[in-house]
């Protein structure tokens, strides 16, 4: 939401003008009633100079600070916390354990698993132990068949034994690669008890911004138990209409102020312009990002934010108070200086910054009437009264 600019001309001249004008008033009518043969009356005016310059179109817009990126801390599994190290405000690096649960019982599943996968391991040597005894069993078989010894009904009984042990040993081997998973899966629900800050991107450090449980209490899985934001760099949100949706642009720079720092500016730039309008508001979201390497600014801070929208740098400008309208046309009495008359302009406007208003289609120089356009015509003749003319704005 656009805030209006304050006024830059001096209070003061304005209001000497304002009473010279007065005043000269007061005296020419008291000096027209003593003329027995009337004369044409003048019209006292203030004027300002018409100035060849570089202006710009700023807006102010009021937004408030978010996080740039904030995510919840969660366990997988559910227990008893043991201990929470940090707490809000505290800085936190990537990696480090913010929250540890009772363990104890993770601890008897990993030694169960081991304990099964030992069990395991010793079928499958068994059952190789027997393959082994079976295989010596099934050759000697095969040379006695050779020799007529042994008969068809002892070779095919030692094959089926045979084919048997084989089976006995890929059962146990998949027995044991089921216990090494089991034993694997206990130690990562372990690892879970152990819950640590780990987040994605560049940045190394974040701050606890807020705490949901204390130690002894029992929780569930993905109950929250911390959030963590990221303050550097922190993200401003603004609002803006259509009027100014369309000069805005990623990569535009800005100047922030907040009531917290009264006496300090923030540089930022925006970074991305929403593609649709509130419909409730008729308003695009614009996030900017600040850089804020020391956390001073904090999410949730009101900020006010000041950004360029155009510039021109070499054009035409003119008070806006010189500004007036005749008829349908919006225009301005430009002084003649040799004959202290005044010329009525008709001008078309540009960007107006401040209390000044650029002027599109017409060349000007010289003065222009800021005060007592009311009073005038096309071609009226004008007295400028002593410190009624206005300084050039800085």
């Amino acid at each position: 939401m656009s805030s209006p600019q304050k006024s830059k001309a001096p209070l003061a001249i304005l209001v000497l003008a304002a009473l010279a004008i007065a005043g000269y008033f007061i005296f020419r009518s008291s000096d027209a009633d003593s003329d027995e043969g009337g004369r044409d009356r003048t019209a006292a005016v203030a004027v300002a100079p018409i100035e060849r310059r570089a202006i710009e179109l700023r807006r102010v817009f009021s937004g408030a600070l978010e996080a740039h990126s904030k995510f919840v801390v969660a366990p997988k599994v559910a227990g008893r916390v043991q201990d929470i190290p940090v707490d809000i405000s505290d800085e936190v690096h990537r990696g480090d354990a913010v929250a540890i649960l009772d363990a104890a019982e993770f601890d008897q599943a990993v030694r169960q698993a081991e304990a099964d996968l030992a069990v395991a391991e010793a079928n499958l040597a068994e059952a190789k132990s027997a393959l082994e005894i079976t295989l010596r069993a099934n050759q000697r078989t095969t040379t006695l068949r050779e020799r007529g010894i042994a008969s068809e009904t002892e070779f095919d009984n030692v094959q089926a034994e045979l084919l048997a042990r084989q089976a006995q040993v890929k059962v146990a081997e998949a027995q044991v690669i089921r216990a090494e998973s089991a034993l694997e899966s206990a130690r990562i629900r372990l690892s879970y008890t152990r819950i640590t800050a780990d987040w994605s991107g560049d940045e190394d450090r974040r701050v606890i911004a807020e705490r949901y449980v204390d130690e002894g209490e029992t929780v569930s899985a993905n109950e929250p138990l911390l959030l963590i934001v990221e303050l550097d760099p922190i993200t401003a949100v603004i609002y803006v209409t259509e009027r100014d949706y369309g000069l805005l642009k990623p990569g535009q720079e800005a100047r922030f102020s907040t009531d917290a720092f009264p006496n300090q500016t923030f540089l930022g730039q925006i970074d991305r312009i929403s593609p649709v309008f509130r419909e409730n508001s008729r308003q695009a979201r614009v996030e900017l990002s600040l850089s804020n390497p020391d956390h001073s600014l904090k999410p949730g801070m009101f900020v006010r934010a000041n950004i360029t929208l155009d510039r021109v740098e070499d054009t035409t400008v003119i008070p806006y108070a010189a500004l007036t309208r005749r008829g349908t046309e919006t225009g301005a009495f430009v002084i003649n200086e040799d004959s202290k008359t005044v010329r009525w302009q008709p001008v078309k406007t540009g960007i107006r910054s401040n209390d000044s208003i650029q002027v599109l289609d017409a060349d000007l120089s010289g003065r222009v009437v800021v005060l007592g356009q009311h009073l005038l015509d096309d071609g009226a003749e004008v007295t400028i009264p002593e410190d009624a003319t206005l300084p050039e704005a800085p």
